[in-house]
């Protein structure tokens, strides 16, 4: 049994988090959560891309009674992100929040924590405590010099005794950093020392191509080692591509299966054909549907049929035409210009 199997299981609406459950994917809404249609629009292209869990931002009271409305339309649970003031998470619950993301260190006296930890209970909602290397204590951070993974497990563990101590345990942890290797040191100290879920992510990873190099190093180390059970990739970009990377670090580390998954070889000597065009070309294509398939995409006539006999469907590209491939199987030739029409026929006539 993994690390990641003998956590705590959770219900965030009505998505499981912890234990058996599969690992999830998780986006944040950039938009202002009280603009309703647009915190929707974009909960829709999430759920299409495959995120399981959305989390707003609480920053004041015109969000958090936003929420109602919000909770009326998504088609996924909603976790209400909130720093400083407990009366928004007291709101948000109110209006039917699936979980709350707090720091208890940071909203006040133990009477406010004790206040959020009873509503929370009262209507069976879980609590993610959120650590962030950037932020850590100031006794923290004198104890041990700089961010560690010891010292944001101790912050987790102080945050955790608090909302124990109010007899509170649907707790979820995050121990995020900019590191990917401080990351995955605290995430490995903590699968050691809590049984909670664990809420994994690298933060502030940057643009779409650093983000997603790092994203992928931090976050599938950790789900290669059984660590995790759901996961948010932090990318200075269109939030969708931040769940789609997430779905695609799930389906590389093996714990997300169905959907179109595309292999293609890299260009080499060989090439007669713009293949980096025709595979973005099949890429694009292929991405609406909704079908558990592998498709390939290869340069070369000569390899192309044995680098695709593992793949449900396939092309290999070569001077002035192509091969259509099914299960291995070449099926046809056709012109090149005609090769991902011919595709996308040969995948829907099998629908």
């Amino acid at each position: 049994m993994t690390k990641r199997e003998q956590t705590k299981k959770l219900m965030v609406g009505n998505v499981a988090v912890g234990g058996d459950a599969a690992v999830t994917v998780q986006s944040m809404c950039n938009t202002k959560t009280w603009d309703v249609d647009a915190s929707i629009a974009q909960i829709m292209d999430f759920h299409a891309a495959g995120c399981d869990i959305v989390r707003v931002a609480v920053p004041d009271m015109k969000a958090a009674e936003a929420i109602s409305s919000l909770k009326e339309r998504s088609p996924i649970p909603i976790v209400c992100d909130i720093h400083f003031d407990y009366r928004l998470a007291l709101e948000c619950a109110d209006r039917g929040a699936d979980a709350i993301r707090i720091n208890p260190g940071n909203i006040g006296g133990e009477e406010n924590v004790r206040a959020v930890a009873e509503k929370c209970r009262s209507r069976n909602i879980p609590i993610r405590i959120g650590v962030n290397g950037g932020s850590l204590e100031k006794r923290l951070l004198e104890k041990y010099g700089h961010p560690t993974a010891e010292a944001m497990v101790e912050s987790a563990r102080t945050h955790i005794a608090l909302l124990n101590k109010f007899d509170f345990d649907d707790i979820a942890i995050s121990l995020k950093a900019s590191s990917a290797p401080l990351t995955v040191e605290a995430y490995r100290l903590a699968a050691e020392t809590f049984s909670y879920p664990l809420h994994v992510g690298v933060t502030e990873t940057g643009t779409a191509f650093q983000g997603t190099i790092v994203s992928a190093v931090g976050i599938g180390t950790l789900l290669n080692e059984g660590i995790g059970n759901t996961i948010r990739v932090s990318l200075t970009a269109d939030p969708v591509q931040e769940v789609r990377t997430g779905v695609a670090i799930l389906k590389a580390a093996g714990l997300r299966t169905g959907g179109v998954r595309l292999v293609s070889c890299p260009t080499c000597g060989r090439t007669e054909i713009d293949l980096i065009g025709l595979a973005e070309e099949v890429e694009s294509r292929i991405a609406g549907l909704d079908r558990d398939i592998t498709v390939a995409v290869m340069g070369c006539v000569v390899n192309g049929p044995g680098e695709a006999r593992e793949a449900d469907f396939g092309i290999a590209g070569g001077k002035d035409c192509g091969l259509l491939i099914r299960k291995g199987e070449v099926v046809g030739t056709v012109p090149y210009e005609k090769l991902c029409d011919e595709l996308m026929n040969m995948i829907a006539s099998e629908e």
